[in-house]
């Protein structure tokens, strides 16, 4: 529950081309060795499972969040974030070699969806052990990454990731997200690729992951005579083929202007309910340094002014975006949604500022191949 007499923090949710040749990103290969505060572990649902547990009935009733946090911001100093090494970025899926163009509108970017997912050694079957966040696809040299917050994939309570991981791209009213409504596919989670310091400390400066997902299919769920839903399953391909992918950029200044994406739906700590997660939310906003938040180990936020509640979490903040190709770069996720002015309305959302340490995991992410999942 949230606390009311204080001020809150919950977790929700010009660039020089690095380490990228025609749209691959260089380094260790797809078998080579992550960095050793890389941790990166398979899912351990087969991913036929995972597709074939998020029956349209569950993706209905999955209407809990990513888990919360309450932490006061007052009268803490700021944050002490700042680069580790020089700027790097990595150009969006199609953006390799082309100029920017300007747009005057905002269009919704295809990349950003929600992931559905179980919590770890509990009863799968039982509603109330059923989550959701936000995420996008990025750039990566297999096409197949999904970015969002760690606590969207990895579960501190049991010390393990979570189970039946999956990612709906463009994901739009919750009810018929069978009946047409995944229009790019259902793409379930292989590798789980996160830092050791939120894994093994739960640090929240490192509230980030990257996840590699199999090729996509499409689902045509029917009834069989007896009732039971039974589906026709095709193969969609990759997931960046699809619908693109952000770039990625790290160790940039801590003032930027930015858009955030998300399906929020959680309350305020008032009880106000303005959003639903049926539909992709946006939000505008230069970023600065965030207080730090010593229980969570929280020093190293960049914020923004927005409301987002609970199930935004994990969804990108992107910087330079051109709503023109709906892509930009990935330079944070929303991790923590706070109230800093005690008037229990969040205002604020925050990400980990994007450093070499986050680039590591990145990298490392970005070079695993996947390909097609087992046929369900």
């Amino acid at each position: 529950m949230f606390s009311r007499a204080r001020r809150i923090a919950i977790p929700f949710a010009g660039l020089v081309a690095v380490g990228l040749a025609a749209g691959l990103v260089s380094g260790s290969s797809a078998s080579a060795t992550a960095p050793s505060d890389v941790v990166s572990r398979n899912a351990t649902t087969p991913a036929e499972q995972a597709v074939q547990f998020w029956t349209p009935d569950r993706i209905k009733q999955a209407t809990d969040y990513d888990g919360n946090l309450d932490v006061s911001s007052k009268g803490v100093r700021g944050g002490t974030q700042s680069p580790d090494g020089p700027p790097g970025s990595v150009p969006p899926i199609g953006e390799e070699k082309t100029k920017p163009v300007k747009s005057k509108h905002v269009n919704l970017p295809n990349t950003v969806g929600r992931v559905f997912f179980t919590l770890p050694r509990t009863n799968p079957r039982n509603p109330k052990n059923w989550r959701y966040c936000s995420a996008s696809s990025v750039q990566s040299k297999y096409r197949n990454l999904v970015a969002t917050s760690a606590h969207c994939v990895y579960d501190t309570k049991h010390n393990t990731f979570y189970d039946n991981w999956i990612f709906i791209p463009s994901y739009w009213d919750g009810d018929k997200v069978w009946e047409g409504k995944a229009p790019y596919g259902i793409y379930a989670a292989k590798t789980f690729n996160a830092h050791d310091d939120f894994v093994v400390k739960e640090d929240y400066d490192y509230d980030y992951a990257f996840v590699n997902v199999y090729n996509g299919i499409k689902i045509d769920w029917g009834k069989d005579p007896r009732g039971l839903w039974k589906p026709t399953v095709k193969n969609v391909g990759r997931l960046g083929d699809n619908v693109g992918g952000q770039g990625f950029t790290w160790n940039r200044p801590t003032k930027l202007n930015v858009f955030s994406f998300g399906y929020p739906a959680g309350e305020h700590p008032d009880g106000d309910r303005p959003y639903t997660g049926r539909t992709m939310k946006w939000c505008y906003g230069k970023t600065k340094p965030m207080p730090e938040a010593r229980k969570y180990n929280l020093q190293e936020h960049i914020g923004f002014k927005c409301s987002f509640t609970a199930g935004a979490s994990g969804g990108p903040f992107i910087y330079n975006y051109k709503s023109k190709s709906r892509t930009g770069y990935l330079v944070g996720v929303n991790s923590v949604a706070w109230d800093t002015d005690g008037n229990d309305r969040f205002d604020h959302i925050s990400s980990p500022y994007f450093n070499t340490d986050t680039y590591k995991v990145y990298k490392a992410a970005a070079n695993r191949w996947t390909g097609n999942m087992p046929r369900p």
